[in-house]
C-alpha cells in the first residue's frame, strides 16, 4: 500500500454499528448530503419528494462507501497521525478487510439504486465521484504530489452537481458554479489545517504543501486561493442561483475570509508557534461556516423563488 508500515491492533470484540458508521466518515457525509440537497432544490425542475429523498439517501450511501474505502486504503498512515489514530481501523475496532467489503458493497448499492430512483447520468456521476475519491485522490494523488488537495478537492465538489442532475437529468452551468465554489474552497480549508497539524503529515510521509514547500509558501497559497475564491463566490451572486440574500452573505463572508487569509499570510512561524496557531485555527473554523452559509444562502434563494422573493 505504501512504505509506511501498518500493524493492525488486535480486535477484542465484534465491531458495533457505530464503528461501521464511523468508517463512513459521517461529518463528510453531512456536507455531501447538504450540498446535494441544495443542488437538487436549486434546480429549475421539481422532483417528487419520494424520489428526491431516495436519491439523497443513495448519494449519502455513496459518500459513506467512499469514506470506508478511503479508511481501508489509508489505514497505515491513519495510525501514525494523531488526528486519525482513533479511527476504527487503527484503533483495532474494525479490520481492514471489513472496511473494504463494506465500501465495495455500498458503492455498488448506491450507484445501482440511484440509477433506478433518478437517472443514469446521476448514477454515472456518483460512480465517477467514488472512483475519483478512492483511486485518483486516495490511492494516487494524496501520496504523490503536494497538489493532492487541489486536484483531489474535485471529489467533494460533485454532490451539488449530482443533486442538480437528479432533478433535471441534464447538465447546466449553475451546478458547476457550486462545484467550483467547493473546489476552490478546499485548498485554503485544508492548508490551514495543515499549518497547525504539520507534524502529522511529516510523520506519515504525506506530501502536503507544508511539508514539500514549507509554511511560508503555504501561507501565500492560502491567500492566493482565497482571493480567487472570493471573486468566484461574489460573482456567483449575480447568476440565476444567486440573489440579494446570497450576495449579501457572500460579501460579508468573503470579507471575513480574505481578512483571515491576509492575517495568516503576514504571520511568521515564531509568532504562530507562540500563540499555538490561534489565527490559523480561527481561519479553519471560519472555513467550515463559510461553505455552509454560502450553500445555505443558495438554498434560501431557491426556496423563496416560487413566491417571487428569491433570486433576481
Amino acid at each position: 500500500m505504501t512504505d509506511v508500515s501498518y500493524t493492525p491492533q488486535s480486535q477484542e470484540a465484534e465491531p458495533s454499528l457505530r464503528d461501521y458508521y464511523e468508517l463512513m466518515k459521517p461529518r463528510v457525509m453531512q456536507l455531501v448530503v447538504f450540498t446535494a440537497v441544495v443542488g437538487l432544490l436549486a434546480a429549475p425542475d421539481s422532483v417528487h419528494p419520494v424520489i428526491g429523498f431516495a436519491s439523497i439517501l443513495f448519494i449519502a450511501i455513496g459518500a459513506g462507501a467512499s469514506g470506508s474505502l478511503n479508511m481501508w486504503w489509508d489505514a497505515d498512515i491513519d495510525q501514525v497521525m494523531k488526528r486519525t489514530a482513533k479511527r476504527p481501523i487503527p484503533a483495532g475496532k474494525v479490520q481492514p478487510g471489513e472496511a473494504l467489503n463494506l465500501g465495495v458493497a455500498l458503492s455498488g448499492l448506491a450507484v445501482m439504486m440511484l440509477a433506478l430512483s433518478a437517472n443514469l447520468l446521476a448514477a454515472g456521476l456518483l460512480a465517477f465521484t467514488i472512483f475519483f475519491y478512492v483511486v485518483v485522490y486516495s490511492m494516487w494523488l494524496k501520496r504523490a504530489t503536494p497538489q493532492n488537495i487541489v486536484i483531489g478537492g474535485a471529489a467533494g465538489a460533485f454532490p451539488p452537481v449530482i443533486g442538480w442532475v437528479v432533478a433535471t437529468g441534464a447538465m447546466a452551468v449553475e451546478p458547476w458554479l457550486m462545484f467550483a465554489l467547493i473546489f476552490m474552497w478546499t485548498p485554503p480549508h485544508f492548508w490551514a489545517l495543515a499549518l497547525f497539524m504539520r507534524s502529522d503529515y511529516d510523520d506519515a510521509g504525506v506530501p502536503m504543501l507544508t511539508v514539500t514547500h514549507g509554511r511560508p509558501s503555504t501561507r501565500r497559497h492560502i491567500l492566493a486561493y482565497t482571493v480567487l475564491l472570493a471573486v468566484l463566490a461574489v460573482g456567483t451572486g449575480f447568476t440565476s442561483i444567486g440573489g440579494p440574500i446570497y450576495l449579501l452573505a457572500a460579501v460579508i463572508l468573503n470579507a471575513l475570509f480574505l481578512k483571515g487569509a491576509y492575517d495568516i499570510w503576514r504571520r511568521d512561524e515564531v509568532i504562530a508557534d507562540q500563540d499555538d496557531y490561534a489565527v490559523e485555527k480561527k481561519f479553519f473554523k471560519l472555513s467550515l461556516l463559510y461553505l455552509f452559509l454560502h450553500f445555505g444562502a443558495i438554498l434560501a434563494e431557491a426556496l423563496l423563488r416560487p413566491w417571487g422573493l428569491g433570486g433576481w
